[in-house]
């Protein structure tokens, strides 16, 4: 987490330990995962959209040749040698993405043992304390969890847009696969206000 970005603060006098260090810190990984999903979602676009140009401009070509019976030999063999370098780049792309998701599953992992911890520690009916300010830690878990099954949901949608996408021929298909890439329809507007509210919880953000 980048403590030097706009409206990022660490709050100096505070000093945590246990369970708080572990959620603030959990907090800040999200974060970062975050960042670097949308990072690589922008790219993975603009990777996907020369596929999606290229697969146009063959089908067609193809039909130009396809009238004038005009061999094309040449031009399909490069044409394929762009398309599966594009594709081999989406694929990498996605790649990465899964191993971001993955460490998302394993920050919601991190929290779940947390909240277990917590119930060992507090059981027999002795209150458990607020580690921050409002929020119990179960909802840490919670919001969690939801947001890690939403980048869940969308990376199942990106490895099935990579795997058709080469082979279309339908143009209205393609500019579906590039809608839902671009605007990953399983992850919900309201993800940004979870992570917004996890960080002011914990104090990244200034209340």
């Amino acid at each position: 987490m980048d403590c030097k970005s706009p409206g990022f603060v660490t709050p100096k006098k505070q000093v945590l330990s246990g369970s708080a260090r572990k959620i603030k810190d959990n907090a800040a990984d999200w974060h970062n995962l975050m960042l670097k999903w949308e990072t690589l979602n922008d790219n993975a676009f603009t990777v996907a959209t020369k596929i999606v140009n290229l697969k146009i401009s063959t089908l067609s070509n193809d039909k130009m040749a396809i009238d004038s019976k005009s061999p094309t030999t040449e031009n399909v063999t490069q044409e394929n040698r762009d398309l599966e370098t594009l594709c081999s780049e989406l694929l990498c792309t996605l790649e990465n993405m899964e191993k971001i998701q993955l460490k998302m599953e394993k920050l919601s992992s991190t929290l779940k043992g947390v909240c277990e911890l917590e119930s060992y520690q507090y059981s027999g009916g002795v209150s458990k304390p607020t580690l921050f300010h409002t929020w119990p830690t179960t909802f840490f878990y919670d919001t969690s969890l939801k947001m890690s099954e939403m980048y869940k949901k969308e990376v199942s949608l990106k490895r099935t847009i990579v795997g058709e996408i080469a082979h279309t021929s339908d143009q209205d298909l393609l500019m579906v696969y590039l809608s839902c890439w671009l605007y990953q329809p399983y992850i919900d507007h309201n993800v940004k206000v979870l992570l917004e509210s996890m960080l002011l919880e914990t104090g990244h953000r200034p209340l």
